[in-house]
This record gives C-alpha cells, sequence and structure tokens, in this order.
C-alpha cells in the first residue's frame, strides 16, 4: 500500500508539476468556449483520483491540446466541443477493448516514440518560454502579459519575465531539495505575488456546496457531430494515439518499471474513453493522459498514485465549494509560474531520446521534432511512422 501511495511534501509538489499545461487550456476553454468551470474541474479531479487508484502509480491528466487549441483559438461553441469529447470516447474505447492500439504498438519503432517525445518536450519548453515573456496566445487574447496581475511591466520589463526568472532560478536551486521541494515552493510562491499583486480577480463568490448539473447544453445536435469529427478529431487522433498511449506508457513504464503493470496501451484506450464520456456529461473539455504530463508530475517530485488523489481531491473540493467560481481563485496563479513548470517539465522529456544507439532512430527522431515544429505533432508522427519503415532498407543511410 505505501508504494502505491504515499502522501507527503515531494508527492504534492509533483501533483503540481502539470499545473503549466493543464491551467491556460482549462481556462481559456470556460473563458472563450464557454464551457461549465465546475463541470470540467470536477471531471479533471475525478479522473484524477480514478486512475491513480486503478494503476497505483502517478498518472498525468491533460487536456487534448488539438481540440483545446483549435476550440479557442476559433471560439467554438460548447456543444462542438463536447460532440468531439464523445467521439473521441467512442474511438479510444474501440482501439483499446478490441486490440487494434496493440497493434498500432507493434509497428511502432523506438525511435518514433522518443521522437514524439522530444518534440511534446520541446513544445513544452516553447509555450513555458512564452509564458514567461508574455507572447503566448492565452495572454494575448487577454492583451496582458500576466491579465490578473495590477502591475503588467516594470519599466521596459514584463512583470511575467521578472516573476519567472525569480521562479526559474529557485527552480534550479531547489529541484532536487526533499525538505523545500521546487514545485511546492514555487506555486506557493507564485499564489502570494498573485494576492499581493492581483487585480481582477474576484474571490468574493459565495462558499457552499454545489452540485454539478447533467449535460448542462443539452445533446449535441447532428450538425455539431459532423464538425468536431472533421475538425477536431482527425487532427486529434494521431496525436492522441503517438503522445497520450504510446509515448505516455513507454515513459511510465521507464520511470516506475513493474508498478506500472496496469498502464498497457489497451487500459489507457479505455480511460481515456471513460473519462471523456464523463466530462461529456458535465459539460468540461475532452481529456487525455500524456507522456508530457506524466514528465512534469515525475520531475517535480511525484513517484506513486498519492500524487493523483492529492491533486485530484484538490480539483474536486475546490469545484463542489466554489461551483463556477473555481476559476477566480485558479486565476491568483501567475502565468509566468505555469512557465516555469512547463519549462522543466520540458526538459526532462526531452531527454528520454538519451537512449537511441545509432544514426537512423536519431535522425527519425529529429525529423519528427522538425515537422512538428514546422506543423503540428500528429504530423510528425505520422511522417515519422513512414521514414523509420524506409530507413529499415540497408540501402538507406543518413
Amino acid at each position: 500500500m505505501s508504494e502505491r501511495f504515499k502522501f507527503n511534501r515531494m508527492e504534492l509538489a509533483g501533483s503540481l508539476g502539470d499545473l503549466g499545461t493543464l491551467l491556460p487550456i482549462a481556462i481559456a476553454m470556460v473563458l472563450f468556449n464557454g464551457l461549465s468551470p465546475m463541470g470540467l474541474f470536477l471531471s479533471i479531479g475525478v479522473f484524477y483520483v480514478l486512475s491513480g487508484i486503478y494503476y497505483g502509480v502517478t498518472v498525468p491528466v491533460q487536456p487534448m491540446k488539438v481540440i483545446g487549441a483549435y476550440a479557442i483559438a476559433t471560439a467554438m461553441s460548447p456543444d462542438q466541443i463536447l460532440a468531439s469529447s464523445l467521439l473521441m470516447g467512442v474511438f479510444l474505447l474501440v482501439v483499446g477493448l478490441t486490440g487494434a492500439i496493440d497493434v498500432i504498438r507493434k509497428i511502432t519503432p523506438k525511435s518514433v516514440i522518443r521522437g514524439v517525445q522530444l518534440s511534446t518536450g520541446a513544445l513544452l519548453i516553447s509555450g513555458g518560454v512564452k509564458f514567461m515573456i508574455g507572447t503566448s496566445k492565452y495572454q494575448a487574447l487577454q492583451q496582458a502579459v500576466e491579465p490578473y496581475l495590477a502591475i503588467q511591466s516594470i519599466g521596459p520589463v514584463p512583470i511575467s519575465l521578472l516573476i519567472g526568472a525569480l521562479a526559474g532560478i529557485v527552480t534550479l536551486l531547489l529541484l532536487d531539495n526533499k525538505r523545500f521541494p521546487a514545485g511546492l515552493i514555487v506555486v506557493a510562491g507564485g499564489l502570494v505575488v498573485g494576492l499581493v499583486l492581483g487585480a481582477r480577480v474576484d474571490l468574493g463568490g459565495p462558499i457552499g456546496i454545489y452540485l454539478p448539473e447533467i449535460l448542462p447544453f443539452g445533446f449535441p445536435e447532428k450538425a455539431d457531430f459532423t464538425f468536431a469529427l472533421f475538425a477536431l478529431v482527425l487532427p486529434q487522433l494521431p496525436m492522441s494515439l503517438g503522445n497520450a498511449v504510446l509515448a505516455y506508457t513507454d515513459l511510465s513504464k521507464e520511470y516506475f518499471g513493474s508498478r506500472s503493470a496496469k498502464v498497457t496501451n489497451r487500459s489507457v484506450c479505455v480511460s481515456m474513453a471513460l473519462a471523456n464520456f464523463f466530462s461529456f456529461c458535465l459539460g468540461g473539455m475532452p481529456m487525455c493522459h500524456g507522456a508530457g504530463g506524466l514528465a512534469a508530475h515525475y520531475r517535480f517530485g511525484a513517484r506513486t498514485a498519492g500524487s493523483n488523489l492529492m491533486i485530484g481531491m484538490f480539483f474536486v473540493v475546490l469545484a463542489i465549494l466554489l461551483g463556477n467560481h473555481i476559476v477566480d481563485l485558479l486565476n491568483l496563479l501567475p502565468m509566468s509560474i505555469l512557465g516555469v513548470l512547463l519549462l522543466f517539465a520540458g526538459a526532462q522529456l526531452t531527454l528520454t531520446i538519451m537512449d537511441l544507439d545509432n544514426r537512423k532512430d536519431y535522425f527519425i527522431a529529429t525529423l519528427i521534432l522538425g515537422i512538428t515544429l514546422a506543423s503540428n505533432l500528429a504530423a510528425g508522427f505520422i511522417a515519422g511512422m513512414v521514414v523509420a519503415q524506409l530507413l529499415r532498407w540497408e540501402k538507406l543511410s543518413v
């Protein structure tokens, strides 16, 4: 039991490690797409708790980034987003229960998985830097480097850069410190900064007992499913299979060994499917696991499912006590703090390529990175699969 669940400072710090990925997309989908704040964060919390209990190791919970980014950029309606959640759930359930995901894994070389991990890590680093210098899409939409702080700059220097630089130095000093875990200190310090310099955060919402509404937006129309299939689901699928399933299960085995025996390609597909069905019913966002999320939790100290229970119950309790006012509290955390978490999580994930052992493998991994940076991870994954098969021919060299 103690090996499965530990509740200490390191687990608490590690549980906060992936907030940099989770919060910006989640909050943006509430603000710009109108999803239910309570339903969204309650479904996140329940997914964290149940997946931790079942798998017995640290398990990440993340937004589906392709769907999230496109939905936010185009201000899609809740019905279209919820339709994508249901469709993704159905697809993942079929792929998992039929064992089709195992066939995909057998034909996917290690170099492609490492390329997906490298690319995801690079995207996290890039996203973290953007949060720190104030140029992320979320900050641009809000027209402020720190949308919820009263001060936006000190002279010519953005306040986000100053906070981010200080938090980055603190993280470097404390990253392996078990007495003062970096993730815990940085997030706590960020909340203090938010309280001291906070401007547009209203914490006056009533505390009570709030219950979620089932299908708060009703059931999506047929047109919503048709649109979601082509605009959201099909672009998301390769990334989900590459990063949220294959790259994630591989990384879990690397980190936890035999303890992650339940983390199989099939079980991960099914757990994500069930999570998306639940989120659909509550008006939340499409969710998945992910290699980047696991790297984030692990780098900041999470080693057991105790981290899942702590962060999961945090979101569940806040959702029940604050209802739709939960976003007001979470907005206290500066964007630059989330950027620091992203940066270090990304660096952790990129280092997985160190176990590749020949030029062809490194070429495939870096090719996927280049294509990802030029287009998207789905394209990089597909191209990597094709090139990896071609390079099996001995007459081809790189």
